[in-house]
């Protein structure tokens, strides 16, 4: 049965390949990206006139009106892929002042998830990108009160999707599924060669076991789930995704930051 499949950061990389995956399997693919140039390379190579939706995920206001666009045209979504992420950039703060690491990687997917997931049936699927680079997250540092270097910004957003992850699993136990995962380490993405300087492993080790947890019946039932791909099955995350209070901290603090940005609160969702 065809799916329609909403994939954030599709131009390029483990999104890329994910997306021509699922679309030469016959589901409807909807292709997010933050340039219009790359967006229609993307679409081409994709096939099949996917649809596209530009939006910088670094500003949360772009990720309301990405919402609002895929919502204008669409009543259900039957699995969300977020995969945009950022590692290494040049502008490591937003004109608000939030670190664009944690923007782009944990804020914007929860905002977008919140923000559709009433077009979500109970048996869809929410899949975030994770990684086995996860570390303590500094809310001070979160909320924009601290500087980090790149390896620290990405390690503790890593982690801090990865707990948001667990908690909304915990709210929604009727559906959908939540399930973060570890795509693989270094693999032949932009992000790793511009980050790491090496080419990187092939990405559909990624792009496979994406496609994996957005439909295959070994997910189905693993909400709230951390899978690590490195390892090749499911395992704990950091330990403190494991410690209720600092996973109740970094979600509050997650929506405090986005309510402060953005006109309009958080309808539902972890709580």
């Amino acid at each position: 049965m065809s799916k329609t499949i909403l994939i954030t950061g599709a131009t390029d990389g483990i999104g890329l390949l994910t997306a021509k995956t699922l679309a030469g399997a016959g589901h409807t693919v909807l292709l997010h990206g933050r340039s219009a140039d790359k967006l229609a390379a993307a679409a081409q190579e994709v096939g099949g006139a996917p649809e596209t939706y530009r939006a910088d995920l670094s500003r949360l206001e772009e990720v309301e009106r990405l919402a609002g666009e895929v919502r204008a045209r669409h009543d259900r979504i039957d699995v969300m892929i977020n995969n945009a992420g950022v590692f290494k950039t040049d502008k490591t703060r937003t004109s608000e002042g939030l670190d664009t690491r944690f923007v782009v990687n944990t804020f914007a997917p929860f905002l977008l998830t919140q923000l559709l997931l009433s077009i979500i049936p109970k048996e869809g699927r929410v899949v975030n990108l994770s990684s086995a680079a996860q570390a303590p997250v500094d809310v001070d540092a979160m909320r924009g009160k601290r500087a980090l270097d790149h390896m620290e910004a990405y390690a503790q957003s890593k982690l801090a999707i990865t707990m948001w992850t667990q908690e909304m699993a915990r709210f929604h136990p009727e559906g959908p599924a939540f399930i973060a995962v570890n795509p693989g380490s270094l693999l032949a993405s932009k992000m790793v060669k511009e980050g790491f300087g090496v080419t990187g492993n092939d990405l559909s080790i990624g792009a496979d076991v994406l496609r994996r947890a957005a439909l295959s019946d070994e997910f189905a039932s693993a909400t709230g789930r951390y899978y690590d791909n490195d390892a090749g099955r499911f395992a704990p995350p950091h330990d403190d995704a494991a410690d209720p209070a600092k996973v109740a901290e970094i979600v509050e603090a997650i929506k405090a930051v986005i309510s402060t940005h953005i006109k309009k609160g958080l309808d539902s969702g972890a709580s």
